[in-house]
């Protein structure tokens, strides 16, 4: 397994390790309630340095990322960010990325951990004779995440500057420790957040940092589980779980992240999934007691297996079952599904997420 550059950290911090995406990541620290409800509460931080960074340039690039892209890479601003998707010529997802425009010709595209290989061959692949130079950083670059409402304060902290005029879905480059270090507002929690680019010559200093400066916001290292736990209770998916090559963006409610105005990769395929695909994601909680997970069968009323959960958890935040799933059928939110769970069929309601308070 490969591990972070905070590997070490985590360790000393007596961190639960597992193996995700081929690296050596804590799924806990503390326990996933008590990460969860920090970050809801006040502020925990993540080592999200698994995660790819790829550099796109040259006076091709916009072209070649709006051809390999299902979203408008040229509504994307100086020091903005955009939420996209990579298709493959089915229409399939073949990743979900974040994509950074750090000057008119150059931008970064942070991917999945898991995806790091595949996605970097799929671009390779794809070049042609776009005039465009591209570089995979993604050995050299680790990211930490600072989320939850005391964030800001933390950060504002840690580098002696006031970063409250950061906007959803922007960034800031800084010098810190001597590095370029790039601060930007994106976030995968649903709580108010910052990450963390940092050269992994001096991410042990920040994340140090981070934890002695944030004893004072009650700060916890948070792993995946409730990193997991906390994109649920939002409704955002997770690859490999909710989407793969094999779901398009129309299946995965992805349309919002989909421009058809422009040629993609897979476009017309995304267009014929519209018009003849049943299969369709949806989130849900539960009526009656019961968890959902990951494989459990979704029925209709009179036992008929419909579709199947993708993702499912307790909710710490509404004490609840919540999970997300395809069903091949036409819904509603308010209409009733049962899950089946150890062959008895629980009651679920086909929701709306984030859940509302109360």
């Amino acid at each position: 397994m490969k591990k972070t550059p905070l590997y070490k950290e985590h360790v000393e911090l007596n961190a639960k390790m597992v193996n995700f995406g081929g690296f050596n990541m804590p799924i806990q620290y503390q326990g996933i309630s008590i990460e969860h409800n920090c970050v809801r509460n006040n502020v925990g931080v993540f080592d999200v340095s698994h995660m790819g960074e790829f550099f796109v340039s040259g006076k091709d690039s916009s072209a070649f990322l709006n051809y390999m892209c299902t979203n408008d890479i040229d509504k994307i601003e100086i020091n903005g960010a955009q939420y996209n998707c990579f298709t493959n010529n089915n229409g399939g997802i073949v990743d979900d990325l974040i994509i950074y425009r750090c000057n008119e010709h150059e931008y970064m595209l942070v991917v999945n951990a898991s995806n790091i290989e595949k996605d970097w061959n799929w671009i390779k692949t794809n070049l042609g004779g776009y005039q465009c130079e591209i570089t995979n950083e993604s050995e050299n670059i680790g990211l930490i995440s600072v989320q939850g409402p005391k964030s800001i304060y933390l950060i504002n902290d840690v580098f002696k500057q006031d970063f409250s005029s950061l906007k959803k879905f922007n960034f800031q480059e800084i010098l810190f420790y001597n590095s370029k270090i790039i601060i930007s507002n994106t976030g995968y929690t649903g709580s108010e957040g910052f990450e963390i680019y940092i050269n992994k010559e001096v991410i042990s200093q920040i994340w140090n940092d981070i934890l002695i400066k944030g004893k004072k916001y009650e700060l916890q290292p948070v792993g995946l589980g409730a990193r997991d736990t906390l994109r649920m209770e939002m409704g955002y998916c997770l690859y490999g779980n909710d989407i793969n090559d094999n779901t398009t963006p129309y299946e995965a409610n992805l349309m919002w992240a989909t421009n058809l105005n422009k040629d993609f990769i897979g476009k017309d395929r995304v267009i014929n999934s519209m018009n003849k695909s049943l299969n369709k994601m949806i989130n849900f909680k539960m009526i009656e007691r019961g968890i959902p997970r990951n494989g459990y069968e979704i029925c209709d009323s009179t036992g008929k297996v419909i579709g199947n959960v993708t993702s499912g958890t307790f909710s710490p935040t509404h004490k609840t079952g919540i999970g997300i799933g395809y069903i091949n059928k036409k819904f509603s939110v308010g209409e009733s599904i049962y899950l089946k769970i150890r062959d008895k069929l629980i009651t679920a309601e086909i929701v709306k997420l984030p859940l509302k308070n109360g």
